[in-house]
């Protein structure tokens, strides 16, 4: 049996096949070396001004005056690119048809504005925070006098966005010749706003000097004569204009926001596309207070933590508009205000 065993075994030895380094196949390990962080200094970046915003590609302005088509570069990471951003550019900054830059870096921001989008736009962490443009120094609030009627909602909205990103706010009046302001004003004559006011049968000459010079964000709902006052503004620039339906409700026209230079190196005016609502729910409700300066002092009167609704048994601004020390109109928007930031209900 040992023989036997011997024999087969000597057997299967022989029927095994001969080795060498050639067969021997090496599974290429991770390297020991560790990974490098170190990104490109870009020392040669120009800078330029994000003025259009379209599909992954930046349109922007470079101090020569060159015009230069860009996407992001990796070493953005997720940081969003928005109109009115100052972007550093590398590759090809020619602006010639078909050139791409890239955009490395964006030189920190003076100033967000911010609204919060609308219920259709909801994710399961909540509503999302759309920047409307970067580094503006005044919010321009479009509305009609008549033909549709101004909505004070929608103002009070928009001067609670520009204070909580520090633009200065401006009221534009059109249709001045179709009504009169006054019991508007009268509505913000604790404000002491800035307002200027527009007729189709005149030049926009006080707007104009109001918007010299700076980044200006023009909102409003459609239909009240923003896109009219933009190709009046910048001649050649043909916005799309809309009418206003049977309802008394602009249809929307501007679907993009752009950045438009001034004649002149003047400044530029963001045109934003017309909106119906201007969400708030990225605002706290401290700073929601910062947009009705007129119930400032009434609400230091109210205990500590009163959060200044009507269910509150201790607030004392009902009182305080009770005794005409504020317009009760007034403390009725920003009580609606401070409910809608919780609800999905817009109010404007």
């Amino acid at each position: 049996m040992v023989g036997h065993g011997q024999q087969c075994g000597g057997q299967a030895l022989k029927g095994k096949r001969d080795y060498d380094e050639d067969d021997i196949r090496v599974r290429p390990g991770r390297s020991s070396r560790p990974r490098t962080r170190t990104r490109p200094a870009h020392d040669d970046a120009i800078d330029g001004f994000v003025f259009a915003v379209d599909r992954g590609r930046y349109t922007c302005a470079t101090d020569d005056g060159r015009i230069v088509t860009a996407m992001r570069a990796r070493e953005l990471g997720r940081k969003a690119v928005v109109v009115g951003d100052r972007a550093h550019l590398v590759g090809d900054t020619t602006g010639t048809t078909g050139s791409l830059a890239r955009i490395v870096r964006i030189a920190p921001r003076t100033s967000v504005l911010r609204r919060t989008a609308d219920d259709d736009d909801t994710t399961a962490e909540g509503r999302l925070e759309r920047v409307v443009v970067a580094n503006a120094d005044q919010l321009v609030i479009v509305s009609a006098l008549r033909d549709p009627q101004p909505r004070t909602g929608f103002i009070d909205r928009c001067l609670v966005a520009a204070y909580d990103a520090a633009i200065e706010p401006l009221l534009c009046f059109t249709k001045a010749d179709l009504a009169g302001a006054e019991e508007i004003l009268d509505y913000y004559r604790e404000l002491d706003l800035r307002h200027v006011l527009c007729r189709p049968d005149a030049e926009p000459d006080a707007l104009r000097s109001a918007l010299a010079g700076r980044v200006s964000v023009l909102v409003g709902h459609s239909g009240v004569g923003k896109s009219t006052l933009v190709n009046r503004l910048v001649p050649g620039v043909d916005r799309a204009v809309g009418v206003v339906s049977a309802i008394g409700k602009g249809r929307h026209t501007s679907t993009s926001a752009v950045a438009l230079p001034l004649p002149g190196d003047d400044g530029w005016i963001v045109d934003t596309p017309g909106i119906r609502s201007f969400g708030l729910a990225h605002v706290s409700a401290e700073s929601l207070l910062h947009g009705f300066s007129d119930l400032v002092d009434g609400a230091l009167e109210c205990p500590p933590g009163c959060e200044h609704t009507v269910e509150e048994p201790d607030c004392t601004l009902s009182a305080w508009a009770a005794a005409g020390r504020a317009d009760p109109r007034r403390l009725e928007s920003y009580r609606r205000l401070l409910a809608s930031r919780s609800s999905t209900e817009w109010i404007g």
